[in-house]
Parts: structure tokens; C-alpha cells; sequence
């Protein structure tokens, strides 16, 4: 009798591991879907983030090309639904957004060279806007003021 006894703890210790693994496993498995449904219901809310988004500059005047690089992206400060934001932020194949240097107003720096000039991107956010063809709206773009210096073409 003495071996069945020792044998029987022996089981209810298994038991009672099992029982506590499939516990961890059900609490697991609820807490992850109660985090889904609330990263669902947060992404329907309006939501305030910057992107780091691609930009390409066209139509530079004749004979005309930069003297440096200018930023290939720009912070863009957005506001609107989580699901236009996680949509713009994520996409994977987003084309640039283009500045088309015959449509914008830039201007001559006032103490520089006579090729030194500004583009203050204020003026280019419903320019933006209507390329990202989303929802959300853009609050401000960074960096504010883009510097850049022409300087003649080899062509």
C-alpha cells in the first residue's frame, strides 16, 4: 500500500501543473484578443503623429540644377482617423510626394549669393495634401524653411 500512496501525490502534482498551464495559456489567449479590440477601437479615434514621408523635386528652371542635395523626406505633422494614418505611415510601396519647383513660390535669400534661395513649406501643404489622398490632414511639415543654392547645369 505504501507504494500506491507514494505514487498518488506524484500524480496530483502533475495534474495540478497541467491544470495551471492551461490556465496561463486561456488568460494568454484573452488578454492578447482584449489588446486587439482595443488597438481597433483606438485606430477609429482621431489621432495626432508625424511621418518621415519621400519627396521629389520636378521642373527646376532651365539650364538650373541644385547645388546640394536637398532632404529626400519631410517630417509631416498629421491629424485624423488611426486607420488613414497607420495606412499612410505603413504602406510599403508609397510614392513621393512631388514639389514642382514651376509651381511654388521660392525666394531669394536677402543677404546671400545670387543663387541662394528659400522654400518655406507652409505653402506646399495643400499641395501635399491632395497627393497623399487621405483622410487625414497635415498641421505642419518640418523642416519649416528648405535652403538651397542653384547652380548651372552640365547639359
Amino acid at each position: 500500500m505504501s507504494k500506491k500512496n507514494e505514487n498518488r501525490p506524484q500524480k496530483l502534482i502533475k495534474k495540478e501543473v497541467s491544470v495551471v498551464n492551461r490556465n496561463v495559456v486561456v488568460f494568454t489567449f484573452f488578454l492578447l484578443l482584449s489588446f486587439l479590440f482595443w488597438y481597433l477601437n483606438s485606430l477609429g479615434k482621431d489621432q495626432e503623429v508625424d511621418i518621415r514621408y519621400p519627396v521629389k523635386y520636378i521642373n527646376l528652371p532651365k539650364n538650373r540644377e541644385f547645388a546640394e542635395e536637398l532632404p529626400a523626406r519631410l517630417n509631416l505633422y498629421l491629424k485624423g482617423p488611426g486607420y488613414s494614418i497607420l495606412r499612410l505611415k505603413y504602406s510599403g510601396n508609397r510614392a513621393p510626394a512631388v514639389i514642382d519647383f514651376s509651381k511654388v513660390s521660392y525666394k531669394k535669400v536677402m543677404d546671400g549669393k545670387l543663387t541662394d534661395y528659400y522654400l518655406v513649406t507652409s505653402g506646399i501643404i495643400q499641395d501635399i495634401s491632395t497627393q497623399l489622398k487621405s483622410e487625414c490632414t497635415i498641421t505642419s511639415v518640418k523642416p519649416d524653411t528648405i535652403f538651397f543654392s542653384f547652380k548651372q547645369s552640365a547639359r
